[in-house]
């Protein structure tokens, strides 16, 4: 490069090239990991993989309940060395683990109003119900969604996990409400669909509060089956039940005329 002219002798001279100042943007190139302990780490973390743990959990879960017998509880009591507000507790945590199991809510809301009576019974009910429901939709979302939504082909299912995606409150609202639906299986349904946390879990306390309460009632008060109390949890327990069989009955012909 020439410079300017100088101003003592007016001829131009030549100056050396200048050495460049700025430096390029360094590229930093990431390069996947290979090799077996990345095959590894990929087959562990795969949406089949990590679906097959969830049914290992569940089905060791399951041989845990065939082996302690929770439903013993209603015969032989709660064990005397847990007392107060840390036996509600400690049966509330149960309660959640032994739905996530697949136990029958009817059988722990009974045990919940025979060992802590209707108004503890109906808290510590609904506190596990709520847990165990939250415990079962992550893990079916976090182990099982990515493996069984591309599955979801048929019409009808992919009618239903519209439906939970789209209006998850009301949905879980009524499963909760509708005693035909087992428990774990709306659980597991609504955390392969999109449905939020939030919805669920407020849908599921508040959902679940009537059929609990007439069980927490009745298991309350099942030393005196000839008292009113008993009678009226009996019958909130009854008509849903008939009025739930009715509708689906109904359902299975209106389906087979199509």
């Amino acid at each position: 490069m020439l410079d300017a002219t100088t101003r003592s002798g007016g001829t131009a001279t030549a100056t050396p090239p200048a050495i460049a100042t700025e430096l390029s943007p360094a590229v930093i190139i990431v390069t996947p990991p290979s090799g077996l302990a990345a095959r590894c780490t990929r087959a562990l973390l795969s949406p089949w993989s990590r679906l097959s743990l969830l049914v290992a959990l569940l089905g060791a879960a399951a041989s845990c309940v065939l082996l302690f017998e929770p439903q013993r509880l209603l015969a032989d009591g709660w064990p005397p060395q847990v007392g107060g507000a840390a036996a509600a507790v400690v049966f509330g945590a149960a309660y959640g683990l032994c739905t996530v199991a697949f136990v029958p809510r009817p059988l722990l809301n009974l045990a919940a109003g025979a060992l802590f009576g209707s108004q503890v019974g109906l808290a510590t009910a609904l506190a596990g119900t709520v847990l165990g429901a939250g415990a079962a939709f992550g893990l079916g979302r976090l182990l099982g969604q990515d493996a069984l939504r591309p599955l979801l082909r048929a019409r009808w299912l992919r009618a239903a996990d519209g439906q939970l995606s789209r209006h998850g409150f009301r949905s879980m609202m009524a499963a909760r409400l509708f005693p035909g639906v087992p428990f774990w299986a709306a659980n597991y349904c609504a955390a392969v669909s999109r449905m939020g946390w939030l919805p669920f879990l407020i849908a599921t306390a508040l959902g679940s509060i009537p059929n609990t309460a007439a069980y927490v009632v009745a298991g309350a008060r099942a030393s005196s089956p000839t008292s009113p109390a008993f009678l009226i949890a009996m019958a909130f327990i009854a008509v849903p039940a008939v009025l739930g069989t009715v509708v689906a009955w109904r359902k299975r012909h209106h389906l087979r005329g199509h």
